[in-house]
This record gives C-alpha cells, structure tokens and sequence, in this order.
C-alpha cells in the first residue's frame, strides 16, 4: 500500500512533517522519504526502512532540514518523493496507488519524443517517476494530474509540492483517502486522518473521489471538483487501517466491532473463549465476544519490541517464520480451551495453519476460525494490498482448481456466493487443508453491512470481482 504526508506552514513545518509521515509506517515496509522545501530550494532525504523504523532513520536528517512546505512518504515498493525538473519548475512528488497499464503508458510517452526512465534493481520503472512523466505531457501541473487520473488503469493519489504550494489529488475513484488538517500557521494533507491529531491540527477537510487541491500556508482550494462515483477500498476498514483510523466517517475500530458482532450473529459454536489474530483481528474479536457473551481473551501474545512486522522480508518463509516466532503463548489461556479465533483475512493460509498448529501443540482442544472478510478469489488490482504474483497464491484460488480442474475459470462467481454448494465445498476443503475444527467466513453482505456505507461506492474486487 503505502501513506503519505503534506504540510504547508507559515513556519517551519519538519516537525509537524517527521511526526506526520512516521504516523503512516504501518502502511509500508520498504522506503521512507522526506522533501521540503524553504529559503535554500529543495531538500530530500530516502531511506531503507526494511530493518529499521522510519523514526530511527530520518532523526539526523530532520536536523539539517529546512523549509514550510513538506511532504513525505512511507512506500510500499519505490523510493520517494522524486524531485523533478521540467517546464513546470521545479516539484517533488509523492504517490500511493497502482498503475497496470505501464508498457501502454511508456509506449505513448515515447512516441511523443526522445525520453527515458531508470530503472530500479528489479527492473521495473519506478511508478511515481513514471505519473511525474505523465504530469509533463501537459502544459500546466493540473491538467497533467487530471490526465494522469484519466489514463492510469488501477489508482494514483499523489502529492505534489512546488514551491507555491502541495498539490493533493486524490486518485479518480477515491479507492484511497486524502484528509486535510487545519491548525493556526497552516495546513496538512495525509492518508490517515489520525496522523495529525496529536500535532494539533483538527479537521479540515476530505477530499472526494478525484478531487484536486492546492494546499498553501493560508487556504486551501479546490481546483478539480470531486466525482460523483466512489469506489474506495473496503478492505482498509478490515485491515490495513490504523484502529484510531476513520475513511468517509466511518471508525476503523467500530466497523470492526459490527464485523465481529454479524459474525457472532450467525455463528452457533460454543467455545470457551473468543481470542483476536495481532493485530488487526483482535478488534473484530471483541466485537465477538460482545455481542455472543463468550469471554474474550489473549492466548497468545505478539512480541514487538524488536521483531520486525512479519511480511517485511522479500522472501514468503522468512516472513512466515518470523510471525510464527512473534506469538509467545500464554499456556494457561490454551491448554484444555476450545478457542475461536479470528484473523482480518485468509490469504495464502499458512501463517494461519501454522497458528493453529501452535495452538494445537500448546494443548488447545478445539481452534474454530472466523476470517473478518469473505473469501479473497480476486488478487487485487488497485491498492496492491498484496504482493502476491499470482492468483494462485490465494488458498481459495487453489482449492478451486483441485475442485474444478480446467472448469475453474469458468465457475468462480459461484464460489463467491455463500448460498451455492460450490462455496460450502471450498470452506470445507479449506477447513480440512489448515487443520481448523471449523471454519466459517464473513459474509459480503454482513461485512457492507458492517461499513455502512452504500455498497456502489465499495470496491469489492477481491471478493466478488466486480470492478
């Protein structure tokens, strides 16, 4: 995914910037980037953030820097904010999104005139230069984000700062947020609303589906109005947003409380206690227990202070074997205990089995999982909210190809729907292939429910495919 942060201040805002960009770190794992820009032009700074917390690697640089208007980054994937100088002056950039229709986009650039991109180690172009290329096809910087959201197939929100002020656009369908704080010298823009509360700022503004806006010290205007048609993701309520998060006023914390509640609802087990996969699970839990009356607890307990997140490392084991060594069980919670647990999503299935077998061992009698969202058929292709290559990664995706062998592609909206045979027999061979006693997921009308927001304006790719 990744999450971005903009200041514009009658002050000097690298404060208020270091703060505010480090509020996005549980969106990203790989780059970190700050550029500002006062009196002496732009400065930048970027770094590898894969072993290291963005805090610890930007302390120094925070020192040396200068400047009012700011804007910074936590990515997922390429290093940023770039500096780019074109006949539009002299700007930084910054990006969260997708791009699927880059050859197309390169082709086209090139055709128009002798260009080039680098290239970084995995052989790809960086994606922010590549919306930056895009921008300087047009003769002024808001037609060239306006063109920009009309032609990339995926997503794109973006930060822009020049030195008159920080462009925020959000991407054509809003698949992904922009907020806008105010405070007395100024204001921010941000992915998380959170981020900028205990820096003093309060509620601005947040911008609609491919709104564009220039932030300066003293306003902030539009100058693209938003779109009437919405898509934003749905799975940042299930799980990449921060508990003290909220997307088009809805709470991160409550929808996933009403998640676990509607999951209680329909359940009719009766294990001893109700327990939460850290972290995002554990909030869909409590919903859970609330709602069933069945205690909730913590068998297990997430080891932090020194453990990277587990799907920092490039290679799958390695991230899997440092979640499973992440888990300290409380033997007491589980020896003798029927557990139900439940966990945001099942994805590839085995870090989940691999808990379960934890559990097992620490003498769990019985493990019943509730996943807090349907089943993930569809790889994502707008937030990158996995980095999966393949569909195939997907436990469903494989199930159904044992199931139906060449049949798969052709039957893959009935699996979707919880009320065709086709979706109970991949639960069950799910359930047998993880090791789990039971096995009951989300329904997509319970978990839309649970958001409260129209369903047109979801995007609900991953579990239905519908665009």
């Amino acid at each position: 995914m990744g999450g971005f942060f903009g200041v514009a201040s009658k002050n000097d805002c690298v404060f208020d910037l270091f703060f505010g960009t480090d509020y996005h770190s549980h969106l990203g794992t790989r780059r970190g980037g700050l550029a500002v820009y006062g009196k002496a032009g732009f400065d930048r700074s970027i770094h590898n953030i894969e072993n290291s917390p963005f805090r610890t690697k930007f302390e120094k640089d925070i020192n040396e820097m200068e400047g009012n208007l700011g804007i910074g980054c936590i990515s997922d994937y390429e290093p940023q904010p770039l500096i780019v100088r074109s006949h539009h002056g002299t700007f930084a950039i910054t990006t969260v999104g997708r791009i699927n229709n880059v050859d197309e986009i390169v082709k086209n650039i090139f055709s128009k005139g002798n260009t080039h991109f680098l290239e970084m180690s995995g052989g790809d172009i960086n994606a922010t230069e590549l919306v930056a290329a895009i921008i300087n096809q047009k003769e002024n910087m808001i037609d060239g984000i306006k063109y920009a959201q009309e032609i990339i197939e995926g997503s794109m929100t973006m930060l822009i700062m020049t030195p008159k002020g920080i462009f925020a656009a959000r991407d054509r369908l809003g698949r992904t947020p922009v907020v806008i704080g105010k405070k007395e010298d100024g204001y921010c823009a941000a992915f998380e609303a959170f981020a900028y509360l205990n820096l003093g700022y309060t509620d601005y503004k947040e911008l609609g589906p491919g709104e564009i806006v220039i932030m300066t010290p003293e306003e902030v205007r539009t100058v693209a109005a938003a779109g009437k048609d919405m898509k934003i993701c749905t799975f940042l309520w299930i799980y990449y947003g921060y508990p003290s998060s909220s997307y088009e006023g809805v709470s991160v914390e409550q929808m996933r409380y009403n998640c676990g509640a509607r999951l209680a609802k329909r359940d009719n087990v009766k294990p001893d206690i109700v327990a939460g996969v850290p972290d995002s699970g554990i909030a869909h839990a409590i919903g859970y227990a609330n709602e069933s009356g069945i205690p909730y607890s913590r068998p297990f307990i997430k080891y932090t202070p020194t453990w990277a997140r587990s799907f920092t490392p490039t290679i799958q084991s390695k991230r899997e074997h440092i979640a499973k060594m992440k888990l300290i069980p409380v033997h007491d919670l589980i020896k003798d205990k029927k557990l139900l647990l439940i966990d945001d999503s099942i994805v590839r299935g085995t870090q989940l089995r691999e808990t379960t077998e934890f559990l097992y061992t620490s003498g769990a009698k019985e493990v019943h999982i509730r996943p807090a969202c349907p089943p993930l058929v569809y790889g994502c292709k707008f937030v990158n909210f996995s980095r999966s290559n393949s569909e195939m990664d997907l436990i469903t995706r494989r199930v159904i190809k044992d199931l139906e062998g060449d049949n798969a592609e052709n039957v893959l909206e009935e699996y979707t729907n919880p009320e065709t045979d086709r979706y109970n027999n991949m639960i069950e061979e799910i359930r047998k292939h993880l090791n789990f006693t039971s096995l009951r997921y989300h329904r997509l009308d319970d978990m839309i429910d649970s958001v409260g927001i129209d369903r047109s304006k979801l995007c609900t790719y991953c579990w239905d495919g519908r665009e």
